[in-house]
């Protein structure tokens, strides 16, 4: 069976596609991308892929498959254990909006071997291998349900900011900067019946099992990591930090 051909435009747009997403991308290492093959051309690498559908502007399917290192770094992480869905999806988005305005779905997570290989039964799919000067060490893979018809590659590369090879490499918990999590405060907790629940009514009090004036938690993806005081910053609630909680001293 003969390989599909990938065309100038394809070409050009996911390149375009995968520098977006490796602007945003945690990795232990500076990378660039290679040249697009098909994403069954051997560019399976070990660690993990998410993969997400979008709709909009154009629609389609693109995969963000990343090495074990960051994987483990989020799995190993002070913090606890992280979600490599929300740490890759910053570089799923970037690499789906090249095509124009559209919606992503949060996403899943996949092995490698199996997102790629969905993708490559999909007319048009291209593979981005993102590489060092060692070996591939993510891949950024998209599929469209419409490439864009012909022309000049260069007039249907939208206008980006061209990405450089920044700061070097980069390793440990250096690799999971840019990863956003959720941050909560916690004012106090409390146990009550369904009874009691299902008898709430506007201006009910709830009493929490902590005094008035005690600190709050500061929460991050449901874990504590340290205790401050309630403030108003422009009429805006705030914490202001009073104590760092070590690891292990909830």
């Amino acid at each position: 069976m003969t390989a599909p051909t990938i065309t100038a435009p394809q070409v050009a747009l996911a390149r375009n596609a995968a520098e977006a997403a490796l602007a945003v991308l945690p990795t232990s290492r500076a990378l660039v991308a290679a040249d697009p093959v098909a994403p069954d051309a051997g560019v399976v690498i070990e660690g993990q892929a998410v993969t997400a559908r979008f709709t909009g502007a154009a629609s389609g399917e693109v995969v963000v498959v990343v090495g074990q290192d960051l994987a483990d770094a989020l799995r190993e992480s002070p913090l606890g254990e992280l979600d490599l869905t929300a740490a890759v999806r910053p570089a799923l988005e970037a690499a789906a909006r090249v095509f124009g305005p559209v919606v992503l779905d949060p996403g899943q997570l996949m092995e490698p071997e199996v997102a790629l290989s969905a993708l490559a039964t999909k007319d048009g799919a291209v593979a981005v291998p993102l590489r060092d000067d060692e070996a591939v060490r993510a891949v950024v893979a998209m599929a469209l349900s419409q490439w864009p018809g012909d022309g000049p590659a260069a007039d249907l590369a939208p206008q980006m900011a061209r990405v450089t090879g920044g700061g070097g490499a980069r390793g440990g918990l250096d690799m999971l900067h840019d990863v956003e999590m959720e941050v909560s405060a916690e004012l106090g907790r409390t146990r009550m019946s369904v009874r009691e629940l299902l008898s709430l009514t506007p201006g009910a009090i709830v009493e929490l099992d902590r005094a008035a004036g005690s600190p709050a938690d500061l929460l991050v993806n449901g874990r504590l990591i340290a205790r401050g005081e309630v403030v108003v910053v422009d009429e805006n609630f705030g914490i202001r930090i009073t104590e760092i909680v070590s690891p292990g001293a909830e």
